[in-house]
């Protein structure tokens, strides 16, 4: 090779390697955290280094923390009062002391500078609860100005609770979230909803999750030496020490959180997907469930990266809880999500993978474009439902979510259900804080009717259209926090070019619908009838709109003749009657059911004489069940 041609190609190798290490975040919030569990006590000491940098154009006179494992106290913080001290049906034994979690900060100062310890206080912006310690100002006497950065060393200790919340202990397994003090997101003026420059660190409720900034993360977790350690990001070393300890460290970049799981019983196992190594950290009693694990993960990982973009990370980890940590499960964190599974769990029955497919898609709605989980809860959990019901609904068939004993529920079918049959669809709008849904709604709100409306536009708008949406949306704002109207101008700038504008010059009025308002959607067919006319029949029926939202549809009638005819309808009036000059045998509004916001398909359609196949599907399910009762019954006789 002649010193051109070398010199050519050192310079294309560092330019390779120099995109290859090119930061995807603007890593403002960045940690190095030295850690020690004591698995007796269930207690952790923490000398943590925060290096934070001001991007904004502010002088920023003061930092605001949170202090999540406060909300574990006692049952007087905010998360325990509006709780109740449970969560997805796990309760905190309240009887003993050592269920109760904390974290307490012994010293903070700017390093090599003034100590900052006597100035925090703790602060309560959502509900005035001065009881509730899960967030902390602190005064700045020198004020940072933008492009600083400031340095913290920050001594800590916190007690772990008991795991029915996501995090803690349950006998010697560990599930470690949201246990560091963790500074807040500073929001400048004109980024996201900020008026005016400010910072976004609220209180941990019932029914709120996180929002971080980006950064670095350097751990360094010390436990007994019998214990196996996983974690975010991709492991570095493992010092052995005399006292029956051992330091293992892992670093992770481009993340907002960092979460770790300690135990003697886990049994691991690894498997390479492409440029990911996927890790299984399994109790002993579910290893019949690994495999399933494994081909939940890559079928969600090929699915992703097909649709929205690359997995950017090297790793990812797949944490399975033991039964009495399962408060623990169903949880994500970046390259790091916890399962669920039970021993001898039919593969009909596909828990295992829902929960996997699920936290495995927050890598990208929480771990990539990590939205404000407080403010807008609908951006994570209810994008990632509907790639939920996608991914499961495409490669789980037949019963995406429960194939056993001829029964068979899809996913998107559970979501839509979901919302149709709540009590009171009218109750409230998906757009506001998540702890300010009324009781019983945030779920269904943040997750299946979220989820539902995404879907409807997928129909409305056609699935290629939707694709160029989803994946706009994600590749232009991942590693930058955008909020729900940075969607909706995606959405405005695709759509109208690619349906022709057949839905309009933008989509605002969708939204004002299924997002800022609360109507809901009915489509009905109100009376179909033959008369007739001399010596000819006439046909004619009249549907209703009985809801308030109005959404684009289509009515199909089936002539007695065998003919079809497809109507456009703009359901906008509250009824309407089509007539037509020969006999008409059905009609149905919404004949693909393509508008899954319709509370009631059951009232679309009617027929001048009554089907019977769905009454015919519905007794062969009964009977196939009773027999195979029958057969159990005498098998055990």
């Amino acid at each position: 090779m002649n010193h051109f041609l070398r010199i050519c190609l050192l310079v294309c190798m560092a330019a390779h390697a120099s995109a290859q290490n090119k930061p995807l975040s603007n890593r403002i919030a960045n940690y190095t955290i030295d850690v020690v569990l004591d698995a007796d006590k269930k207690t952790l000491k923490g000398k943590e280094i925060l290096v934070w940098k001001n991007t904004s154009t502010d002088n920023i006179s003061e930092l605001q923390f949170h202090l999540y494992l406060n909300a574990f106290k006692d049952k007087n913080s905010t998360f325990m009062k509006e709780s109740g001290g449970q969560l997805r049906g796990d309760m905190i034994d309240a009887s003993e002391s050592i269920n109760f979690g904390a974290i307490s900060i012994e010293s903070m100062q700017v390093h090599n500078g003034e100590t900052l310890t006597k100035k925090i206080r703790f602060i309560q912006t959502d509900d005035l609860n001065e009881n509730d310690k899960t967030v902390i100002s602190v005064p700045l006497s020198k004020p940072l100005k933008p492009a600083e950065s400031i340095t913290l060393d920050i001594n800590f200790t916190a007690k772990l609770p008991q795991i029915f919340a996501r995090t803690g202990f349950a006998d010697n397994y560990f599930l470690v979230g949201q246990w560091f003090p963790k500074i807040g997101v500073y929001e400048p003026a004109g980024v996201r909803y900020a008026i005016k420059g400010q910072w976004n660190c609220h209180q941990f409720h019932a029914h709120t999750e996180f929002y971080a900034d980006f950064g670095t993360y350097k751990v360094s977790m010390t436990v007994p030496e019998d214990f196996q350690v996983a974690a975010t990001g991709v492991f570095q070393s493992e010092v052995p020490h005399t006292n029956n300890t051992k330091t293992i460290t892992y670093m992770a970049e481009d993340v907002h959180d960092f979460a770790w799981t300690a135990s003697p019983r886990f049994v691991i196992s690894e498997r390479q997907w492409k440029h990911v190594k996927i890790k299984a950290v399994m109790q002993p009693e579910h290893s019949g469930s690994t495999e399933r694990y494994f081909q939940a993960a890559i079928t969600a990982l090929t699915y992703f990266e097909k649709n929205l973009g690359k997995y950017p990370h090297k790793v990812l980890s797949l944490i399975d809880p033991p039964i009495n940590g399962a408060g623990s499960g169903g949880m994500e964190y970046p390259t790091f999500i916890t399962c669920g599974t039970s021993w001898g769990l039919p593969e009909g029955l596909r828990f295992p993978e829902i929960v996997t497919v699920h936290e495995f898609g927050h890598q990208y709605f929480q771990g990539m474009l990590a939205t404000n989980e407080f403010e807008e809860s609908f951006l994570d959990e209810g994008f990632n439902q509907y790639y939920e019901g996608r991914i499961m609904d495409e490669n789980y068939t037949p019963g995406a979510q429960v194939n056993f004993l001829g029964f068979t529920i899809n996913d998107m079918e559970t979501s839509r259900i979901s919302y149709t049959t709540m009590k009171n669809p009218k109750i409230t709008e998906i757009f506001r804080n998540a702890w300010q849904y009324p009781k019983g709604t945030y779920s269904i709100m943040t997750y299946t009717k979220t989820a539902t409306w995404l879907r409807t536009l997928e129909n409305m708008i056609g699935r290629s259209t939707m694709d160029e949406v989803m994946q706009t949306y994600f590749i232009r704002w991942r590693f930058k926090h955008p909020c729900v109207r940075d969607f909706i101008n995606v959405v405005n700038e695709i759509v109208p070019e690619r349906t022709g504008n057949r839905f309009g010059d933008d989509m605002n009025w969708y939204f004002e619908q299924v997002l800022y308002k609360a109507p809901v959607l009915d489509y009905a067919l109100k009376s179909l009838s033959n008369a007739e006319n001399g010596s000819s029949v006439m046909g004619q029926f009249t549907v209703e709109r009985l809801g308030d939202m109005i959404l684009p549809t289509e009515i199909s009638v089936w002539f007695a003749d065998g003919k079809q005819e497809i109507i456009p309808w703009n359901g906008k009036e509250k009824s309407k009657t089509y007539k037509f000059d020969k006999a008409i045998s059905a009609v149905k509004v919404d004949p693909q059911n393509k508008l899954l916001l319709d509370l009631n398909f059951n009232n679309n359609s009617k027929a001048i004489e009554p089907s019977t196949l769905a009454f015919k599907k519905y007794a062969m399910k009964i009977m196939f069940w009773i027999q195979n009762m029958m057969q159990w019954m005498a098998s055990m006789a």
